[in-house]
């Protein structure tokens, strides 16, 4: 914001008043080792994901098998209400 000063190259940590540290914002004085440290937080997030994406895909595939399974037992009673109903009608000369 207004009256906040730039950072300097070099300078240690992030200016005062500045916006908070986030994962993703390294000031200039990061070192290698705080760098590392966020890149491997990084990776943990990006395999949990993946772990996450993968059972997500396998509740899809459960659900849209369950899905067809429903949808053809519902088709197969239609049959049948409809095979009954003919009955129905013919027998009772309709």
């Amino acid at each position: 914001g207004p009256g906040r000063l730039p950072a300097v190259a070099g300078e240690e940590g992030p200016v005062e008043g500045g916006p908070p540290d986030h994962s993703y914002s390294l000031s200039s004085g990061t070192t290698s080792e705080e760098l590392l440290r966020k890149l491997n937080e990084q990776r943990d997030i990006i395999a949990l994901l993946e772990v996450k994406m993968k059972e997500m895909k396998g509740s899809i595939r459960r659900l849209r098998l369950a899905e067809a399974q429903l949808r053809e037992e519902i088709r197969e009673k239609d049959r049948l209400l409809h095979a009954a109903s003919a009955g129905t009608r013919k027998r009772h000369g309709l």
